[in-house]
């Protein structure tokens, strides 16, 4: 159940496709180049191998724990939290000015990938605490950062995003969690909040907690939320801590899977009300916490490309392990099952999608750095409105293909996958929350319809249709029996996603119920043709390199055109249901069912 970072995939993605010398022009990133990204992902690499995942399994078989409003996470979680902080890691991707490290965040993204894999449970903590961070750099007042911004950089405090309630689910409209104004200035925060990750735990010294709560006169609705900043202890003007605050952890959930993350149900204002701070300006708390959930969005999408890697590691292990059966085209006794074609199927399945995947997600963290770095105003809007259209995909399409990844996992194990100990099983119930968590695919690809493709009247989408018709003019000129293969896969796909748009933007106003049925379908849809895109790109790049590396490139190469053989041709059926699908859904009346 070891896991080995896949560095060397993650450096030619990062070198090749995200085009890390791109983001070494943007100012301040001048010396991010190849050798110091390959320097901190072998750093990261070992810290992530050695200290965290050895620590996935043990805390599926011992979960935190609470008693008497105390949390204890599993053993060894607390020490290897402290290593990380210790090792700056907690800061790779904020601003030097606060301690952080300043790297782009196509070189923290790696980073990401490799400390979930490691564990998913583990590497929650920090995913919270660096939305919190991007929260209050845009949106807190200047004491405000000053006061917590440095302390969660260096991972000393954690951060939470407090949002979901008992009744509310994912309709923040009904938030009830109310804040009362002070003489000075502060607020008393009441309400109950749920589902809240590491609310509440032993491995830091204080928790800031990012709660959504409204006003006496706020109006109705989500226009009416406010963001307020909330400590588990108050802080004193000194920067020390002070007394404890009036929030308080009640219980954590019993969950299918990332068993040694706390899910915590918080209680806030029970003796007399929870001291809290304004983030910003009243009413417009919604708007300050996408960013905080953006940032986890994204996050969340690398969480499903980490645990797709760590079950494919782990199948193909088995895979050569395991001996049985004849090999069909008959050998003289039983074979490694990695030899059987079938099996062959399933770990090709799961290595095309998620390296395809994560070629996407490196290349939206380069769009990123560029949306916030270049000095040209215009690159940086360009830049941001394609990245804003790839979130979405990048959660919703790589967290839904990581129970595809897990399940052939499991699959590939044959019935000792089913038996816990193999360690398939976790990565399988693991991954079951990424679709769910965050935003279900279902919002997820709500906003890719609404707010980004009906909005500009499919303009981005439209825009990378046309560079991906410029990488099968590249394939075509190669002349390469592989390149037609792809070209005429990736064209298809390209259509098809094309046809989708062109129905979700002629359609959204006069049948609005049919095209939020297949909303879903699109967002998949987009995702493996905008995988396969990356995928066509690297495999003209194999071609280029294979002498190089022949292991390496001709592995890439005979990946990449069985994503086009295997994976791409499903994206014509699937916009066929996009168009088709959403009318007779819609004319079942719920008492049909």
């Amino acid at each position: 159940m070891s896991y080995r970072a896949p560095v060397k995939d993650m450096l030619f993605v990062m070198d090749k496709l995200a085009g890390l010398q791109n983001v070494t022009q943007l100012p301040g990133f001048e010396d991010y180049g190849i050798e110091t990204a390959q320097a901190v992902l072998e750093e990261s690499a070992k810290f992530c191998e050695s200290v965290v995942a050895p620590l996935n399994w043990e805390g599926d078989k011992t979960p935190s724990s609470f008693k008497d409003g105390v949390v204890t996470t599993t053993p060894g979680f607390k020490e290897a939290y402290a290593q990380y902080t210790s090792g700056g890691w907690q800061g790779v991707v904020h601003p030097t000015e606060y301690g952080g490290q300043g790297l782009p965040k196509l070189i923290a993204t790696a980073c990401t990938e490799m400390l979930h894999a490691a564990s998913l449970s583990f590497a929650l903590c920090p995913m919270l605490t660096d939305g919190a961070i991007e929260a209050m750099l845009t949106a807190a007042s200047d004491d405000l950062r000053s006061k917590y911004v440095a302390k969660l950089v260096s991972g000393e405090w954690t951060g939470t995003m407090n949002l979901t309630e008992p009744q509310a689910g994912s309709d923040l409209a009904a938030v009830r969690t109310r804040a009362e104004p002070q003489p000075d200035g502060t607020y008393k925060v009441f309400g109950t909040k749920i589902f809240i990750t590491y609310g509440e735990h032993d491995m830091a010294e204080n928790i800031v907690h990012l709660v959504l709560a409204r006003l006496p006169d706020a109006p109705e609705g989500v226009k009416g939320i406010s963001l307020f900043v909330v400590p588990k202890f108050l802080v004193n003007a000194d920067g020390s801590l002070g007394k404890r605050n009036d929030a308080w952890c009640v219980s954590i959930e019993h969950k299918l899977g990332i068993k040694a993350s706390p899910t915590a149900v918080l209680q806030f204002g029970d003796q007399g009300g929870a001291i809290g701070e304004l983030v910003g300006e009243a009413n417009r708390g919604l708007e300050y916490m996408f960013i905080m959930m953006n940032a986890a969005r994204f996050a969340v999408g690398m969480q499903g490309i980490s645990v797709a890697d760590r079950a494919y590691q782990l199948a193909v292990t088995y895979a050569n392990d395991r001996v049985q059966c004849r090999d069909l085209a008959g050998s003289p006794g039983p074979v490694a099952i990695i030899h059987h074609p079938d099996v062959k199927r399933m770990l090709l399945t799961m290595r095309a999608t998620t390296e395809g995947a994560r070629a996407l997600a490196y290349v939206a963290a380069a769009l990123c750095d560029a949306a916030h770095h270049s000095p040209d105003e215009e690159v940086r809007r360009q830049n941001q409105a394609v990245y804003e259209y790839l979130v979405p995909i990048v959660k919703g399409y790589s967290t839904e293909m990581s129970l595809e990844v897990t399940s052939l996992g499991v699959q590939v194990h044959g019935g000792m996958g089913f038996i816990e100990e193999t360690g398939a099983a976790q990565h399988y119930r693991d991954a079951r929350i990424l679709p769910i968590y965050e935003g279900t695919t279902a919002i997820q690809a709500n906003d890719l319809v609404g707010r980004k493709t009906v909005r500009d009247k499919g303009a981005v989408a439209k825009a990378l249709c046309a560079q991906i018709a410029l990488t099968e003019q590249d394939l075509a000129a190669r002349n390469h029996p592989a390149c037609a293969v792809m070209g005429a896969a990736l064209e298809a796909g390209r259509l098809a996603l094309e046809r989708s748009v062109d129905y979700v933007v002629g359609h959204a106003k006069t049948q609005t119920k049919s095209v939020y049925c297949g909303a879903v379908t699109y967002l998949q849809l987009a995702g493996i043709v905008l995988g396969g895109w990356q995928m066509a790109r690297a495999m003209m790049l194999a071609l280029d390199l294979h002498d190089s590396d022949p292991a390496f490139y001709g592995a890439k190469l005979a990946t990449a055109r069985f994503y086009a053989e295997a994976i791409l041709p499903k994206t014509s059926a699937m916009a066929t249901a996009v168009v088709l699908s959403g009318n007779t859904v819609n004319s079942m009346s719920a008492d049909m069912f």
